[in-house]
């Protein structure tokens, strides 16, 4: 098996993927382009921050340029969906024509992003319930004990098998819009109403309002689901979403994060992706359109 890997990316999932893998034994390589954490990555290594308030610290090799990534037959791309594209340009000049890049992001696209650039044949699709917190640059807590679910490809066994090796629950699923369209519903609850009340995603549950709205958005986006054929991994949206919700209640949620650092959300490729295609398919979209418009006004102005 290839024991190198290398991520794109240097935030919350970036970070845990990476020190699960270094503590498997796999070389990993970080390609990013936000400073703070690639020089923290540098300088410290990638933390993982324990329950007993000790880090286990793993080294990474941390690169700024494609040109510094030849040689890596496997990659993963988690980045932020506004980032996508830039990813894929990036893996355009370095991955080999038999590598194999896998998405597991957030939102709706990626991988039809990934796939302009790459081609199909090194494109790969799966999502994750892991959850994560950057605590700082550098610096992840995992939060929920969540699996990873991975689109059939021609390619993807080694890629599984290392993952599986480094301790994530891994299964192989075919219909890969299942995958996307059953996170798609879980982020669409769950993600915009922690960045709205700022709260960890466990605390949606103990408010009668905000779950109640957890479960009308969930509805909404699973009727648009639907509208386009696919069949949900679940047969309850609304569950799925508090189930999700309570298996990473101290988690701090990425557009949470985003928001309190000024930084853009990827509301456009979760609650946008939803309403406009609702729109294509006839169906209406009000509380999942009422938040996406929340959570742009929400944003920093220099972040939009």
């Amino acid at each position: 098996m290839n024991d190198s890997i290398l991520i794109v990316g240097s935030g919350a999932m970036a970070s845990l993927f990476a020190a699960r893998l270094a503590h498997s034994g796999v070389a990993v390589t970080l390609l990013g382009s936000w400073q703070a954490g690639l020089q923290a990555l540098r300088q410290s290594g990638v933390r993982l921050a324990g329950n007993n308030g000790k880090d286990a610290v793993y080294p990474v090799t941390v690169v700024e340029h494609p040109r510094d990534c030849s040689g890596f037959r496997l990659a993963l791309v988690l980045v932020k969906s506004w980032q996508t594209e830039r990813a894929a340009r990036q893996l355009a000049e370095c991955l080999p024509r038999e590598g194999l890049a896998l998405t597991l992001q957030n939102g709706f696209g990626n991988r039809e992003t990934l796939i302009e650039a790459l081609g199909p044949e090194r494109v790969a699709l799966g999502v994750t319930t892991t959850g994560a917190t950057l605590v700082e640059p550098g610096r992840v807590r995992p939060v929920g004990d969540g699996s990873v679910s991975l689109g059939m490809h021609p390619r993807i066994e080694p890629l599984a098998e290392m993952l599986d090796q480094a301790g994530f629950k891994i299964e192989i699923v075919a219909d890969t819009d299942s995958l996307v369209w059953g996170k798609l519903v879980i982020n669409a609850a769950i993600n915009p109403l922690t960045a709205l009340l700022r709260v960890q995603n466990g605390e949606l549950l103990n408010r009668p309002s905000a779950r109640a709205l957890l479960g009308t958005t969930a509805r909404e986006a699973a009727s648009v689901a639907h509208a386009r054929g696919v069949v949900l991994p679940y047969a309850d949206p609304v569950l799925a979403a508090e189930t999700v919700a309570e298996r990473t209640h101290a988690n701090t949620s990425s557009m949470l994060s985003d928001i309190k650092r000024g930084a853009p959300t990827e509301i456009e490729a979760i609650s946008g992706a939803i309403v406009k295609t609702g729109e294509e398919a006839n169906v209406p979209t009000p509380v999942n359109r009422t938040l996406w418009r929340l959570v742009k006004a929400a944003a920093h102005p220099s972040s939009q």
